[in-house]
């Protein structure tokens, strides 16, 4: 199950964390994966690293909010590896330097990141790789979320969720429009993961937050590398228009 032979996935973010965790994932399950990150070193490491452990992976460094940078970079994607992308992981996020701030005391110059990289950079992905899917009968979306979209949260994150929650409702509407041609498009909605906490969080804190999820740990980005596993296979191709909550029962739906 879940034999990924034959496909070609792009992972955005996939420099570090959550990202550079589902690429590896998917490259041992047998895809050629274009990983993708804004800084050029990150993505270099995390695709030799995939091809240290006989994978196929090439670097495709490019800013997801610059719809021609994502054009030629998965042109460059597309040459290299020699086949159409078949799986869009939309995993870049949030904004470099992104803090926590109350809305009020954001000026609107300060919300556009959040807009720019959550939605419109899902967006220029979307639209640079939805073609050839279509054309091939076959193609997996699926959009890295936060539990942040539907839950409020007091503690200064109200632009981050309102971004997520837009594309999220973009990608309940895109997979009706889809779902006749083979392609699915789905979310994964994340709780709070070990990889960010931020640097200097006091170990009181971290055990706060750890105690809050009814599992009793913070998620790895290899939980979130297996949940992505079985959204982009073959064997999800019944599985569209879904947003799955991915948090250790921090919530439930």
């Amino acid at each position: 199950m879940f034999d990924l032979t034959g496909r070609t996935a792009l992972v955005t973010g996939g420099g570090r964390g959550v990202g550079a965790a589902i690429a590896a994932t998917l490259a041992a399950r047998g895809a050629a994966v274009a990983v993708n990150d804004l800084i050029a070193h990150r993505a270099e490491s995390t695709a030799a690293a995939l091809r240290t452990h006989g994978g196929r992976a090439v670097a495709v460094p490019f800013d997801i909010t610059d719809g021609d940078a994502v054009d030629a970079g998965v042109a460059d994607a597309v040459a290299a590896l020699g086949r159409p992308i078949d799986i869009l992981v939309n995993n870049a996020g949030p904004p470099a330097g992104m803090t926590t701030t109350p809305f009020r005391e954001m000026t609107p110059t300060e919300w556009q990141p959040f807009v720019d990289i959550n939605l419109y950079g899902s967006l220029h992905c979307i639209r640079s790789v939805i073609d050839p899917m279509v054309a091939a009968g076959h193609g997996r979306i699926l959009q890295i979320s936060s539990g942040a979209a539907r839950t409020g949260i007091a503690f200064g994150v109200s632009l981050y969720g309102a971004s997520k929650s837009g594309i999220e409702g973009f990608i309940r509407h895109l997979s009706q429009e889809l779902a006749p041609t083979g392609v699915t498009a789905n979310v994964l909605a994340l709780g709070l993961l070990s990889n960010a906490v931020p640097e200097g969080t006091p170990d009181g804190a971290v055990t706060a937050l750890t105690a809050s999820i009814p599992v009793g740990r913070l998620g790895q980005p290899d939980d979130v590398a297996a949940a992505a596993l079985y959204l982009v296979s073959d064997e999800a191709s019944w599985m569209t228009g879904q947003t799955i909550s991915l948090n250790g029962g921090s919530t439930t739906n």
